[in-house]
């Protein structure tokens, strides 16, 4: 009885929340249909001018709300077509190896995995910047030529790294015709091949990192079976010795460099 009182309770604020966004949207949409200057001269939210060429020119508003939407998929184009990927996997197998579960935790791990990141593809940046952005804020760039320009930078950084192999996958699949060169291929076939690409490499340098700790865990495991401590974890008895042998080699300055390293840098 109590839990089905308050689920009835809980029913209740919410058709209480539907109604009151119902009545907002409903006095909002009355607003602009009833004042008398809208209702004349109406809302230029959106303008499209043709061009001489057939093409269309939209409006700023237009121009602007496409850029808005595309800062959502930020997040997505940071993970496909930037370093982090790579990054963040190898940090994450770095801690596994270490055998310690939550520490560094995800934060600090994602934070650091971000200023690698914005420090390995500043480069990139800057030209987008130079080529595309800069061209298109002083209108001497239209908006689809400038997208053209930004993507170039981004093409040359994951050409740089992908395989040739998963790039001949995609361009099958997608029945791409074939080019005279891969820079010519389009972002659809590029970056599922730099996804696959990165996640074969990280797994790779997780491989070399491992292999330092499994061996001390064999030996601490070996030293422990030998002196009969079998209710000993090998584990928690290894753990200082690793931290000790990751710091004593400057582990964290080692990983860092060889990351950023390996994206040619």
């Amino acid at each position: 009885m109590r839990h089905s009182f308050g689920h009835e309770q809980t029913v209740t604020k919410r058709r209480r929340h539907v109604s009151w966004f119902a009545v907002f949207f409903m006095a909002c949409a009355l607003f602009l249909i009833s004042h008398p200057v809208l209702a004349q001269q109406g809302i230029p939210l959106a303008t499209v001018t043709p061009q001489p060429n057939g093409a269309s020119s939209y409006s700023l508003n237009v121009q602007t709300l496409l850029l808005l939407t595309a800062l959502t998929f930020f997040p997505a184009a940071l993970l496909m077509m930037t370093s982090f990927t790579r990054i963040i996997i190898v940090l994450s197998l770095l801690r596994m190896a270490l055998g310690t579960q939550t520490s560094p935790p995800n934060q600090v791990l994602i934070g650091i995995a971000l200023f690698l990141t914005f420090f390995i593809m500043a480069p990139v940046f800057d030209r987008i910047y130079q080529e595309a952005w800069v061209p298109y804020q002083n209108d001497t760039l239209p908006f689809e030529a400038a997208a053209e320009k930004a993507a170039e930078p981004l093409k040359a950084f994951m050409l740089a790294q992908v395989r040739e192999n998963d790039l001949r996958l995609f361009a099958d699949l997608a029945q791409t015709p074939a080019v005279e060169k891969p820079e010519s291929l389009p972002l659809r076939v590029i970056v599922p091949a730099f996804l696959t690409s990165e996640l074969k490499t990280a797994f790779q340098i997780g491989f070399v990192i491992f292999l330092p700790f499994l061996i001390i865990d064999m030996i601490v495991a070996s030293v422990l079976m030998s002196m009969g401590m079998m209710m000993v974890s090998p584990i928690l008895v290894a753990l200082p010795f690793k931290l000790l042998v990751f710091v004593l080699v400057d582990g964290w300055t080692l990983l860092v460099g060889s990351l950023v390293r390996s994206f040619g840098l």
